[in-house]
């Protein structure tokens, strides 16, 4: 039987993964994945944000090269969401999101609430420190193998 922990982890794993799910669902409605709304966007967050100048430098690179950022970020967002949610490889998962997350945080300063990216960035990372998977989730069936393993 699960502790009341494991499923709060459980709970917010499932949360974050949702969010991914929902936000990919809604950036490809608005076509933000295309050349020209990731483009779009990351301009706004140029013109609009205060993120440090090396990161603008960051942001400048993946304007000019759109076509491939914007897909990319498409498949990392779903990759995330569709992961945590069935707590496959949910550490790596929640890590990856997490700096994801960080990245997006840092681009949109001074443009957007400051806690509109910091609270789900520091969950996915503190889900990382966990074992997140491990509670309704596949790492479980993964772990009766190998329980030691740190990637679950």
């Amino acid at each position: 039987m699960p502790t009341i922990e494991q499923r709060i982890v459980a709970i917010m794993r499932v949360t974050i993964g949702a969010m991914f799910v929902w936000v990919f669902f809604e950036n490809l409605g608005k076509g933000a994945y295309s050349p020209a709304g990731y483009a779009g966007v990351i301009n706004y967050y140029l013109e609009r944000g205060q993120a440090p100048e090396v990161w603008k430098t960051v942001m400048r690179l993946m304007v000019e090269n759109a076509g491939v950022a914007g897909p990319i970020q498409a498949a990392a967002e779903i990759s995330f969401g569709v992961t945590l949610v069935l707590g496959f490889f949910a550490r790596p998962a929640a890590l990856a999101a997490g700096l994801f997350l960080a990245s997006l945080w840092i681009s949109e300063l001074g443009a957007a609430w400051i806690w509109e990216l910091l609270v789900p960035t520091v969950v996915a990372l503190a889900l990382a420190t966990g074992r997140p998977g491990r509670i309704w989730g596949l790492d479980a069936l993964l772990a009766r193998r190998n329980p030691a393993s740190p990637l679950w």
